[in-house]
């Protein structure tokens, strides 16, 4: 039990690692839409959004992985 909740903390901080890439790189290309002078929410700046609330969710998940697996450690000892 507590080898998959490692790898579910693992797999949650990767995924964390990925939203936030995703959304840097959504970020840069909205900064270049924003010169160009486009007016109203671009393509670029939804994905932006939508990474960094996924990023949000993994955050949240990894958090909660960590609290079950201190829960689970504290129960056996």
């Amino acid at each position: 039990m507590n080898t998959f909740l490692v790898i579910l903390l693992v797999a949650a901080m990767i995924a964390t690692l990925v939203a936030l890439v995703r959304g840097i790189i959504a970020f840069l290309q909205e900064s270049h839409a924003q010169a160009r002078g486009q007016g109203g929410p671009t393509d670029a700046q939804l994905k932006s959004n939508r990474a960094m609330q996924m990023r949000i969710f993994f955050q949240a998940l990894a958090i909660l992985v960590v609290v079950v697996i201190l829960f689970a450690n504290g129960r056996t000892s």
